[in-house]
């Protein structure tokens, strides 16, 4: 019997273990198709996406940490982008979370989708466009409406003009026209005068002045100082004087002219103190920049009218002009002269002719140093203050005779002591550098400069 048993368990276990891999092969050939197919199915999904249209972009999501950013990945407007040096890879986070925010508020950008395309992009760029036009057509609009409303136009004018009667004339028109007055010989003197008055006018400005000069006016205006009535010359030298400030081209013609001798001859003649005035302004213009000018000026003996003028009683304010023209013109010529060496920027044309303008050995020359020396006493502080300057620069040439002057000596004794009592008072009033202490300055240096 127990060989028997043994048979039957052995018969038993043979037969469980048969259907066990029976039932194993019969779950797996019903599953393992199932599987198969969900795999090839998730295999075809993603090649399908990766063969997507190209023009499909991915969003990325930036954060306040770096990411790296997948090829074709579109990063939002304000994101702050780098590339990692150490990896070769771009990463990318947020630079400014609110800017972020405001950036994307209002776009056409679906961060739920995930995706947009270039079409999108293209749509709203050409939206984007259209407002801005519309925006700007509207306020070109707005703004032709406010000019339309605030001036009329010139057609409207000069038919309003005509029906009054009135012609717009422009510069050109009117300076022949005044040019024509004064040199009529039916006007009045009056007349003659208002148009000088009026020419001067517009000749401060070059273009003007220019123009005076290409119709032939400005040498009738030369004319003019050969009249018999002072206040002809007056006034026409004080035409010249504004259209000869700054202005090379007239300047020339003016020399061309005859206008530097005619002015010369007023100053050397018995004439009322305002024609001699405005022709000395004149001359000053002329002068200034313009080395041909001075030259000529030198060679006419214009440096004795000038003595002559400053000694006559009465010419005080002349000459303290005259000082200031010719402190003008002595330092001129030395910037003009050491801006030649400095920069090499000036014609060497223009620097010959500085360089022939001996205006220092004609000042020493002609007495200029105790002329000017002798202005000192002058009691205008403006006046004085001009004298200094020139003192100053004539210092070089003119040492020996300041110091053989008593006269000099004393006077800057007297203004030092002077000033130092006008210069402590600024100092009490709190201007540590008033006008006192400079003059006061002047005097101290120009006194250690003769010990």
């Amino acid at each position: 019997m127990a060989p028997l048993g043994m048979l039957l368990g052995l018969l038993m276990a043979t037969c469980f273990t048969f259907c066990l891999s029976h039932q194993n092969l019969k779950e797996f050939a019903l599953t393992n198709p199932e599987k198969s197919s969900t795999k090839e199915t998730e295999r075809k999904e993603t090649k399908a996406e990766e063969e997507l249209d190209a023009e499909v972009l991915e969003v990325f999501h930036p954060t306040h940490e770096w990411q790296a950013l997948r090829p074709g990945q579109a990063v939002p407007a304000g994101s702050h982008v780098r590339l990692n040096l150490q990896t070769g890879e771009r990463e990318a986070k947020l630079q400014y979370e609110d800017k972020l925010r405001n950036n994307l508020k209002g776009k056409r950008l679906d961060i739920n989708t995930n995706t947009y395309t270039s079409q999108d992009l293209k749509s709203a760029l050409a939206k984007f466009k259209e407002g801005a036009e519309m925006e700007s057509s509207k306020e070109d609009k707005a703004r032709q409406a406010e000019v339309k409303r605030l001036f009329r136009p010139i057609e409207e004018l000069k038919k309003d003009f005509d029906e009054l009667n009135v012609v717009i004339e422009t510069d050109m028109q009117i300076m022949v026209r005044l040019i024509n007055k004064f040199n009529s010989s039916s006007s009045s003197l009056e007349e003659k005068i208002a148009a000088l008055f009026d020419l001067e006018y517009y000749v401060h400005q070059m273009d003007n002045a220019q123009d005076l000069l290409s119709f032939g006016g400005l040498q009738v205006v030369i004319n003019g100082l050969n009249s018999t009535e002072p206040l002809v010359k007056e006034y026409a030298a004080f035409v010249l004087g504004a259209a000869f400030s700054s202005n090379p081209k007239v300047q020339v013609e003016a020399i061309e002219g005859g206008a530097l001798q005619k002015l010369l001859v007023i100053l050397a003649t018995e004439q009322p103190l305002t024609a001699k005035k405005k022709v000395l302004f004149a001359l000053c213009s002329l002068l200034r920049h313009f080395p041909y000018a001075q030259r000529q000026f030198l060679k006419l003996g214009g440096l004795q009218v000038l003595r002559t003028l400053v000694q006559e009683k009465g010419t005080e304010v002349l000459a303290v002009r005259v000082v200031t023209l010719l402190y003008d013109l002595v330092t001129e010529k030395m910037f003009a002269e050491e801006e030649a060496e400095l920069t090499q920027e000036m014609s060497p044309e223009k620097l010959q002719q500085y360089r022939q303008v001996h205006l220092l050995p004609g000042l020493w020359e002609q007495g200029w140093c105790e002329i000017t020396a002798h202005l000192l006493a002058l009691p205008e502080h403006d006046a004085r203050e001009k004298v200094l300057q020139t003192l100053g620069v004539l210092l070089t040439t003119c040492r020996d005779r300041y110091r053989q002057d008593p006269q000099l000596s004393r006077t800057l004794a007297s203004l030092q002591a002077e000033y130092q009592a006008l210069a402590s008072l600024e100092l009490q009033d709190g201007e540590d550098e008033g006008y006192f202490q400079e003059l006061l300055g002047s005097v101290n240096s120009l006194l250690k400069e003769l010990r």
